[in-house]
């Protein structure tokens, strides 16, 4: 049947509620589905009536539901809607389904009416970017943002693509523009409240999630992301009534079991964390999250195997992700099979900077193998508490290649950053430098090209610079990885002042950083606020539990300068028995046992640290 010209009229102007003209309607879930139930009467009444059906499939998206779309999207054609005006519409339901081949099936499929090239664009934007072509899905939206400039909801989308292209700044900016071109967009606002909540910290992102939510009380994504928020802060109960709304609006969803599985383990009710787990039946198998805590579950319950084979997929993919193979040793360890604990162990206690656990272990395992000398140099490292300086990147390429290939493209990370690691591997700093700055320069809205310069600078002892890149990018990513080396540049630059107030903003802003937590006990036990410092480690300790000698052995010197030797002796005993080697440890827990009229042992521990001192 031939498309007449007042329907298309109708249509191009209903269009409108996606973009194409005027705003789209604003509400929440609620209203959008009363909205939804008018519509499908009004279609029911007059079947031949174009402008409710454009509405409907506009609400259905808005909604979400992309299978009723793709319906009302068929019944407005097989009514006489004219396909080249209707394609981009079906095309966006097939990839709400997440169907992209189909949708680009539709988009390929025949002429798309002038008025719509822009939906169409916005839809192909879409679908390159869940498929991860980021550099198709920037030439979409591209076009999308050039016939669509003030749609609020594409310009969220805009937004998602620059933050999955690390182009934060970009993102922050898309998503402000979104708020202001409609301050009821409840998706914008969750977007703002996610970057807020990686530029800003944790607490400063919930007044964004409060907004959202206020928009769309119904917000699934917003409730789960909130919740997730809510939990790292500490706020359980609060993040509990987000997952339980959630629940109700998309029973079901494996996010929902795997938050619910991490405030499981976190209360060390592990049996019920894996139930939870299991119940996301394999939909989140391949999420890095997932696979971690299923792994330490596992362990903690006594499937070591099965912990194993978790901790070894992660690998697989994160090579360098050190707490799981601190988990992969640890179940392999416990499962019998010493050469599997110390193959995941050789990457880490091959760095100068090995933890003191992983050393420990590595010493036990190399006893049991009949390594006596390896297990003596690994106990003599974990011993001295104190962690030695990281390496630059291993480059395994010729360096010449390496340098060439980046001088060739100097703007291109994947050769740029390999050589800027030779460059700082063979001490050529200013070169490293050079290379860093044109990548930074092309890419100032990436916190990874700030921090990229940064660490170049840090190691040529360039520390003003180095602060200025931290900065930088703390100023777009205010997480531990900015803030951290913004901290440890400023103490080497001969600012401790300046270095402590970074990890205590940290601290404010990621309540859930056990590093600032650790760093701001530490500071306060050099200024001697001693109840501070307690608070600091008590917290880390309560989430880690009686595993971190160092934790322990300062909770003792503050509690023990407190004068309550009561609770100084049973951390420096913990401590004494996870690390019997320790000096330092074994002259604290024998001035302890003296005050305690307990002469004899004391004596005893300072004789042992004498001859450990010799």
């Amino acid at each position: 049947m031939a498309w007449r010209g007042p329907w298309l009229a109708v249509l191009v102007a209903a269009s409108a509620l996606a973009g194409c003209a005027a705003p789209q309607p604003p509400g929440s879930r609620a209203d959008l589905q009363e909205r939804r139930a008018e519509l499908q009467r009004a279609v029911a009444d007059d079947p031949q009536s174009f402008e409710p059906r454009i509405r409907l499939i506009r609400i259905l998206f808005r909604l979400g539901d992309g299978v009723a779309a793709e319906a009302a999207v068929k019944a407005t054609i097989d009514a006489g809607g004219n396909r080249a005006v209707l394609r981009p519409l079906l095309a966006r339901a097939y990839a709400m389904q997440g169907d992209g081949r189909r949708a680009f099936e539709e988009l390929d499929g025949g002429p798309i009416a002038p008025e719509m090239m822009g939906e169409a664009a916005w839809v192909a934007g879409n679908v390159h970017l869940d498929n991860g072509d980021l550099a198709s899905a920037r030439d979409a939206y591209d076009r999308a943002v050039r016939e669509l400039p003030r749609d609020s909801m594409l310009w969220v989308d805009v937004a998602r693509f620059r933050n999955a292209n690390a182009d934060i700044k970009g993102a922050r900016d898309a998503a402000d523009y979104a708020i202001e071109l409609d301050g009821t967009n409840s998706a914008a606002l969750a977007l703002k409240a996610n970057l807020v909540r990686t530029e800003e910290g944790l607490r400063a992102s919930l007044r964004w999630y409060d907004a959202a939510l206020a928009a769309d009380p119904d917000n699934a994504g917003a409730l789960i992301d909130q919740a997730a928020t809510l939990g790292d802060i500490g706020r359980y109960r609060d993040m509990l009534v987000a997952l339980r709304h959630a629940a109700t609006l998309i029973p079901g969803d494996p996010r929902i079991y795997y938050l619910q599985a991490v405030l499981a383990a976190r209360a060390d009710d592990y049996q019920l964390a894996r139930s939870l787990l299991q119940r996301t039946r394999g939909q989140m198998d391949d999420e890095p999250g997932f696979m971690l805590l299923s792994a330490i579950v596992e362990l903690q319950l006594g499937g070591e195997a099965v912990g194993a084979s978790w901790a070894e997929r992660l690998l697989a993919e994160q090579p360098d992700n050190f707490t799981a193979r601190r988990v992969l040793a640890a179940a392999n360890w416990a499962d019998g099979d010493d050469d599997g604990a110390m193959a995941a162990l050789q990457p880490i206690v091959d760095r100068g900077d090995a933890d003191s656990w992983s050393l420990l272990l590595a010493a036990r395992v190399a006893a049991e193998e009949g390594r006596g000398g390896v297990s003596a140099d690994y106990q003599a490292r974990a011993a001295s508490l104190a962690r030695g300086e990281a390496g630059p990147f291993a480059v395994d390429n010729d360096y010449g290649l390496v340098a060439m290939a980046a001088d060739a493209a100097p703007l291109d990370p994947a050769k740029a950053i390999p050589a800027i690691a030779a460059d700082m591997a063979s001490g050529q700093y200013a070169r490293a430098i050079a290379r860093a700055t044109r990548l930074r320069d092309a890419n100032r809205g990436v916190a990874d090209a700030h921090i990229l310069l940064g660490d170049a600078a840090l190691a040529g002892e360039r520390y003003d610079l180095a602060i200025a890149a931290y900065r930088a990018a703390r100023d777009l990513d205010a997480g531990e990885r900015t803030t951290l080396r913004l901290a440890n540049a400023l103490y080497r630059s001969g600012d401790p002042a300046g270095s402590g107030a970074a990890i205590l903003a940290l601290r404010n802003r990621q309540p859930s950083s056990l590093a600032a937590e650790r760093l701001a006990g530490h500071l306060a036990m050099d200024l001697r606020h001693w109840d501070q410092a307690i608070a600091h480690f008590d917290r880390v300790r309560q989430r880690i539990g009686n595993r971190d000698v160092v934790i322990l052995r300062e909770l003792a010197r503050a509690w023990a300068a407190k004068g309550d030797d009561a609770r100084a002796l049973p951390m420096i005993a913990l401590a004494y028995r996870l690390q019997p080697l320790n000096a330092d440890i074994m002259r604290l827990y024998a001035d302890l046992l003296e005050r305690r009229e307990k002469d004899q042992a004391a004596a005893d521990l300072r004789d042992k640290a004498d001859q450990i001192g010799r």
